[in-house]
């Protein structure tokens, strides 16, 4: 069976060509090393150092005496010739010939069959085929090499060994290795190989891994280079490519390369994996998020896809789906750092259950008191939290990070200070901030300070500039329709609302609109109407309750203030806003002042 799916592969003539084979042949003009000639496979002649390789064990009824046994050998050679070049195409083509010709269980033949197996196997494990048992006569110098791969051994060939397979098969036992220590010692017999079969791929190939494992990308790229421009078949060769273009930063030249060769070899697992997780070191999460799902198709559980897929879905806000992956994930390793990290998130913006993403958050911060992210995710749950121990505790986890505070960290504090309307604390911290990045989050926060303060003109500027880089942005947008109303600017601000209004999807978002126009009613009962449909929207829309109640304060209906203030002080019982309603309807209320 062949890449395709057929059993019978036909030898055939590959050219070079696609964006891969592009990317590298520039990259090797460039070194001065691109060869005109185009290289087809090898020929189905042995190379002369092969020639007095043994007959193979002839089908039952042939006489090495009669010319039927000449045709035999030339089959022998052909089909060695076809294992050496060492695409997937040559070796299915000479599994084929293995069969057709009654081989498979002579001596030649089984050494061929376990030759073939072991490299489709290790060097082409995406190819889907159909391969015999690799079952190799035991005294065969192949089988060592074997037994010492299947150990992971390297086994050194002798300094005079002349077999091109002799050479390259020890290779094996090295393909995850990642040590140049360990790799160094086969260098020199790949070269020797190299010499010995220049139409091979097997030999360039591993060289190029060689390299690319060893840091030494040029040599790898124009290693991989021969190997590809030898047969577009050795995809492995364009992987590597993919690799080293991804490393240099040149993201998506390596993406577009994996995608054609995925349009290639759609059924090939390799190709898919590698490409699924390019897109996720992209970021691409919705790419990454399909890629992932089809490679978790062909293996499910399959721990670092199932890790990287529930990532990806929890990056697109999906969080109730990411649940599954991490539960099937969590029976394999239930302490992995990413694997907490992302349960945390889940339990807090799936599930809302702030405790929850804490313990999975404190386990994290148990093995690792130094992790940033977690220990900032932890104190940010902890200041949010309606419990005073919970603050006490987040205000001390914060004050920690402040030693030595990162943009992150004093971010952070901006907020928490903002939060506490600290409009001077928060001014302080967030100075570095502005001057150093100036990021839309920080404009966003420079204008609550500047407008906590009174300062409303440079609110505007915060507010305008944010506007003008992010127009759709809706956390800036909301920002400046409020700064337009606070400084007379009613008609830009209805304009803008209304239009938001009608665009935003319904919800948290469209309750907020709803509350900004409130606040261009002409009476009450339009006022009212508005603060309504933004806690239809949202029932917790805290500045629409506190909104109702002034406005009923305002007309004396003291049941409707104490209903709307209970709700607001359920949300939020330590918000400043609520302190002076709290006070004034205690009694009321039947709480303390």
């Amino acid at each position: 069976m062949g890449l395709d799916g057929r059993q019978r592969i036909p030898s055939r003539k590959l050219k070079p060509g696609g964006f891969i084979a592009g990317a590298l042949l520039g990259l090797l003009a460039a070194c001065g090393t691109v060869q005109e000639a185009e290289a087809p496979l090898p020929a189905a002649e042995p190379p002369a150092e092969q020639a007095e390789q043994p007959a193979p064990d002839l089908p039952a009824g042939d006489d090495p005496s009669r010319p039927e046994h000449s045709r035999s050998a030339g089959v022998a050679e052909e089909i060695r010739s076809l294992v050496e070049a060492g695409t997937p195409l040559s070796l299915l083509e000479a599994l084929n010939r293995i069969s057709d010709r009654s081989l498979q269980s002579g001596e030649f033949g089984r050494t061929m069959n376990a030759v073939i197996v072991h490299l489709m196997q290790r060097v082409y494990p995406g190819v889907r085929a159909s391969l015999p048992p690799a079952d190799p006569p035991q005294t065969h110098a192949y089988t060592r090499i074997f037994h010492a791969v299947e150990g992971g051994n390297y086994a050194a060939p002798l300094p005079a060994a002349a077999d091109y397979l002799e050479l390259v098969l020890p290779f094996l036992a090295l393909l995850e290795e990642t040590d140049p220590l360990r790799l160094a010692p086969a260098e020199g017999d790949l070269a020797r190989a190299r010499e010995l079969n220049g139409g091979s791929v097997l030999a360039p190939y591993f060289l190029g891994l060689l390299h690319e494992r060893s840091g030494q990308a040029d040599e790898a790229l124009l290693l991989y280079g021969e190997a590809l421009r030898l047969s577009q078949e050795c995809y492995p060769a364009a992987l590597g490519v993919a690799r080293i273009l991804e490393s240099r930063g040149q993201r998506q030249e390596a993406i577009a390369g994996l995608r054609e060769l995925e349009d290639r070899y759609p059924d090939n697992d390799t190709v898919q994996r590698q490409l699924a997780a390019a897109y996720y070191r992209a970021r691409d999460w919705t790419r990454a998020e399909t890629a992932l799902a089809e490679a978790l198709r062909r293996d499910p559980r399959d721990g670092p896809l199932l890790l990287a897929r529930a990532h990806a879905l929890v990056e697109q806000g999906k969080y109730l789906q990411a649940q599954t992956p991490l539960d099937t994930y969590g029976g394999m390793d239930p302490y992995n750092r990413l694997y907490l990290f992302l349960r945390a998130r889940v339990q807090d913006r799936g599930y809302r259950n702030r405790e929850a993403a804490l313990n999975y958050l404190r386990i994290i911060l148990k093995s690792n008191t130094d992790d940033l992210e977690a220990a900032l995710y932890a104190a940010r749950l902890l200041l949010e939290s309606g419990r005073a121990e919970d603050q006490a505790e987040g205000r001390e986890l914060l004050g920690g990070l402040l030693e030595n505070p990162s943009p992150e960290v004093m971010e952070l504090a901006v907020q928490e200070a903002i939060h506490r309307e600290a409009w001077r604390e928060a001014q302080t911290y967030l100075a570095p901030l502005l001057r150093d990045r100036r990021s839309s989050q920080d404009l966003l926060n420079s204008y609550a300070i500047e407008r906590g303060l009174g300062n409303n003109a440079a609110a505007l500027q915060s507010a305008r500039e944010l506007y003008q880089r992010e127009p759709a942005n809706d956390e800036g947008i909301i920002a400046y329709i409020a700064i337009l109303i606070d400084t007379g600017r009613q008609g830009e601000a209805r304009r803008l609302v209304d239009a938001r209004i009608d665009a935003a999807p319904g919800g948290t978002l469209k309750a907020r609109y709803y509350q900004l126009r409130s606040r261009l009613g002409a009476g009450d009962d339009q006022v009212i109407a508005d603060l309504r449909s933004s806690l239809f929207e949202d029932p917790r829309n805290l500045d629409a309750l506190i909104d109702l109640v002034e406005v009923y304060h305002r007309r004396k209906d003291e049941r409707r203030v104490v209903y709307y203030l209970r709700l607001a002080l359920a949300i939020a019982p330590d918000n400043p806003r609520l302190r002076r309603w709290r006070a004034e309807y205690a009694a009321l209320l039947g709480v303390s002042p």
